[in-house]
């Protein structure tokens, strides 16, 4: 929200996707906020030790922030921590997804333009990965792709078989390029993959679940992994393009 009377402030609460030094002691901050979606704002001074910003203006950071603008330009004025996920930050695999996860929503995030269940999502996901240590890393991923893929408008259509219209398909796959499912006979090629019953009841409850009980089921063993692999594959086919904090994720989670 703009503070009334003074027209070129801004407060709202924001999650650090990115964060690029910039000078000796400064940032340059992509940031998903609540009021306004993803703005990039600088960091004056942040690196500095003892600056009064440095904490609420980290990577995967959760502040409220008091922004003001310049010539077109915002910049932190104050950031006070709301949530650091400290779980996240003394496990390298867990920040290493936690930073693909924030990349990602960078990727979809437009700016100017509330998002307000990307936002919801990701952060989720990352008190998920902050608190639940139980639950897989690879679940806590797929989950992640298949829903960030639905708040931006690519939902899979996966309630039945789009060419014969069985709401059961006999050995179903799905096709990541086109987001559709069809029962084996109806799509047999290579470019299509199999999901076991297991791993389509889960991508059916990760579609249609209250974000609120999204982490709440499980999954393990080849359908996980066959899920996980499609859920990812779609993401890369239908965005076009890679991640390089997923690669090295991959890398450490070999």
């Amino acid at each position: 929200m703009l503070l009334r009377g003074i027209p070129m402030l801004m407060k709202t609460k924001a999650l650090v996707l990115r964060d690029v030094s910039y000078k000796e002691s400064d940032r340059i901050l992509t940031l998903l906020t609540q009021d306004r979606g993803k703005m990039s704002a600088s960091a004056r001074g942040s690196r500095k030790k003892g600056s009064p910003i440095a904490a609420g203006t980290q990577l995967l950071c959760w502040s409220e922030l008091v922004l003001y603008e310049y010539r077109g330009r915002w910049s932190v004025k104050e950031a006070a921590v709301e949530r650091q996920f400290r779980g996240v930050r003394r496990d390298l695999e867990r920040f290493a997804l936690g930073c693909y996860f924030a990349e990602t929503a960078q990727t979809l995030a437009l700016e100017d333009l509330p998002a307000p269940d990307l936002l919801s999502l990701l952060l989720n996901s990352l008190h998920v990965l902050d608190k639940k240590p139980e639950l897989p890393l690879p679940l806590v991923k797929t989950v992640f792709e298949w829903r960030c893929m639905c708040a931006a408008g690519y939902e899979p259509q996966v309630e039945a078989c789009a060419r014969c219209g069985a709401p059961e398909p006999e050995q179903p796959r799905f096709h990541p390029l086109e987001g559709l499912l069809y029962c084996k006979a109806c799509r047999p090629e290579e470019d299509s993959a199999p999901l076991s019953p297991a791993a389509l009841a889960a991508l059916r409850r990760i579609v249609c679940a209250d974000p609120k009980k999204l982490f709440s089921f499980r999954l393990d063993g080849a359908s996980l992994h066959q899920l996980e692999a499609l859920s990812e594959r779609y993401l890369l086919l239908q965005l076009d393009r890679g991640f390089g904090t997923l690669d090295f994720y991959k890398q450490l989670s070999i």
